[in-house]
């Protein structure tokens, strides 16, 4: 039966680059997983996420629904890496990639210049514009903002994973400068990645002024990821008082689960905050649609958008895809024939969360309303 969702294009408001080397059985298996490690009693392809590779983007790689999970890597080894992206990215079916490029493990990435079957746009990472700088030699307050600005005015918006480094629980006013100043000499001295709080909070403040003067998005991760992360400091609920603080920054609030009602909240009743459940669809798989239809219970419909946060594995961008279209049509198709709405209702929902929100947001060029 045809979804409503089905054909739709997609924007992929936040996702990653992808590797571009063959990958071993352990290694790819690696990639499914926010464990740093796996350990050898457990396959993440015992997973719903594993089921749906192995349900979703085996076709796509000529072999059978749900193919086991050995002929799924054989296969993968014959097509070799850069057909296999190819097919799926292709797959996908998504018109415009906004790539977070501050994302750098060992294993390089490709940039957004590469989803040759969309367009790509840059999402500047604060932190790393700081980070790199330091590595450079060269970072000081008034550095970062010059340079910042300089970035985001080439990008279509912003991202922090404040986060992960001090939680969500950031204060509506930036510390001093002097406050960032010492905290800057501190994290200098002792180098590696940002962690001082206070620098933390400054640089996150900076950002939300330079996305205002740019008329840009800010991207908050919140919720799920992987253990360097502490789960009950994410809930993006504690950004109410900073999003009180900047009206006119669109603050769009990742993955969330399974803090996703109280983004959904948050998106209620501040008339600046967009929702994404992103990587989540993938993980929880067979169960996406109950996830999708609990942010729908309050956000607004203009305030919901999709992506895939896709990252290293082409199959993350395309599950994501094609998980969203069945689940979130399936959960569409359930409200028609409950007369909950329309099906002209249904395709617009569907049209307005697969691209055309985020069309509006970042202002793309193939972005508008229907």
């Amino acid at each position: 039966m045809a979804l409503v969702t089905d054909d739709i294009p997609l924007v992929d408001q936040h996702c990653h680059g992808v590797l571009t080397k063959a990958l071993g059985a352990a290694e790819l298996s690696s990639y499914l997983t926010e464990a740093p490690e796996v350990p050898h009693h457990r396959d993440p392809f015992n997973s719903l996420l594993g089921l749906g590779v192995r349900r979703w983007c085996a076709p796509i790689l000529d072999l059978p629904s749900l193919a086991g999970r050995d002929v799924y890597l054989r296969r993968r080894v014959e097509l070799g890496w850069r057909e296999v992206t190819e097919r799926l990215l292709r797959a996908a079916n998504v018109t415009e990639w906004l790539v977070d490029t501050g994302f750098t493990p060992p294993q390089p990435l490709t940039g957004p210049e590469v989803f040759s079957d969309g367009a790509g746009h840059e999402v500047v990472r604060i932190e790393h514009v700081a980070e790199t700088l330091a590595a450079q030699g060269k970072f000081s307050l008034n550095g970062f903002r010059a340079t910042l600005h300089e970035r985001a005015a080439n990008a279509v918006g912003l991202k922090t994973i404040v986060g992960y480094r001090s939680g969500l629980a950031v204060p509506s006013l930036p510390p001093t400068s002097t406050a960032a100043r010492v905290a800057a000499e501190r994290w200098l001295r002792r180098g590696g990645r940002v962690e001082e709080p206070d620098l933390l909070s400054w640089l996150v403040h900076e950002g939300a002024r330079v996305a205002a003067e740019l008329s840009l998005p800010l991207q908050v991760h919140a919720g799920f990821g992987d253990p360097d992360l502490r789960l009950r400091d994410v809930d993006p609920a504690l950004l109410h008082d900073f999003v009180e603080a900047y009206p006119n920054v669109m603050i769009v609030l990742l993955h969330c689960w399974p803090y996703h009602r109280n983004a959904a909240y948050l998106a209620h009743v501040f008339p600046n905050v967009v929702v994404d459940v992103g990587l989540m669809v993938p993980f929880v798989g067979a169960r996406a649609g109950d996830v999708l239809g609990e942010v729908l219970e309050l956000a607004p419909f203009d305030a919901v958008v999709w992506s895939s946060d896709g990252r290293q594995l082409p199959e993350t961008h395309y599950l994501a895809a094609a998980l969203w279209r069945h689940h979130f049509g399936r959960l569409l198709d359930t409200w028609i024939n409950e007369d909950v709405l329309t099906v002209a209702d249904a395709e617009r929902l569907a049209f307005a969360v697969g691209s055309g929100n985020a069309g509006r947001i970042y202002r793309l060029g193939g972005g508008r309303d229907e």
